[in-house]
């Protein structure tokens, strides 16, 4: 007999057969703790989806916005590191084209832009190494004043102080879970930010700025 329930076998296996956009969230397994498909969102990625499969992310400094249509039933997360407006080629890098790859996405998906509503987490102090530049609060700034200007409410946020955290979202219906994860977990997070601050570095010509 098989390990996995069928209806999640099936939904798994459609997830892993769909062609994937760029910038788009791939890595897809079975979550036993919510019996059903998941999709894990890795720094730089974004899925959106109009079932309840749960979108997951681990999050430092990195901020994750979670963004649903309640009307139209579509839902989706991204996850970023700088509030830069970054450009296709860094893709959802930074914070301004990454919230733009996920709106685009819910709109195609039958969203209306007027309809959305924001959920929103991380921009934690996890790093010591970057103790002195304020990059989780540069992010949760960013984002708050993003939503503030494209009109698009936030329900509820869990962000700052010094916590990494797990978050889960159900994008049929907008719930969404999130957890701070004790100190102990916290070295994991900070060494995901390390290793894609270090990637975007390269990437830019190894600017100092993209920390300051």
């Amino acid at each position: 007999m098989s390990a996995l329930p069928q209806v999640g076998e099936l939904a798994l296996d459609a997830l892993k057969r769909r062609p994937k956009r760029p910038h788009e969230a791939s890595f897809f397994f079975f979550d036993p703790a919510f019996a059903r498909a998941a999709v894990k969102i890795l720094p730089g990625e974004y899925f959106v989806h109009d079932e309840d499969l749960a979108i997951t992310t681990t999050l430092g400094s990195c901020v994750a916005a979670c963004l649903h249509d309640r009307s139209a039933g579509v839902g989706g997360m991204n996850h970023f590191m700088l509030p830069d407006a970054g450009d296709e080629a860094s893709g959802g890098r930074f914070g301004a084209f990454a919230m733009e790859l996920l709106i685009n996405d819910l709109i195609k998906q039958g969203a209306r832009r007027g309809s959305l509503e924001a959920k929103i987490f991380g921009g934690g102090q996890v790093m010591k190494s970057l103790a002195n530049t304020f990059i989780g609060e540069k992010n949760v700034a960013f984002v708050k004043n993003f939503l503030a200007q494209e009109r698009i409410p936030v329900l509820g946020s869990d962000v700052l102080d010094i916590y990494p955290r797990r978050v889960c979202m159900f994008p049929h219906t907008g719930r969404v879970l999130c957890k701070r994860l004790p100190a102990a977990e916290a070295r994991k997070a900070e060494q995901q930010d390390v290793q894609y601050g270090a990637e975007v570095a390269r990437q830019r010509g190894g600017e100092v700025e993209l920390f300051s």
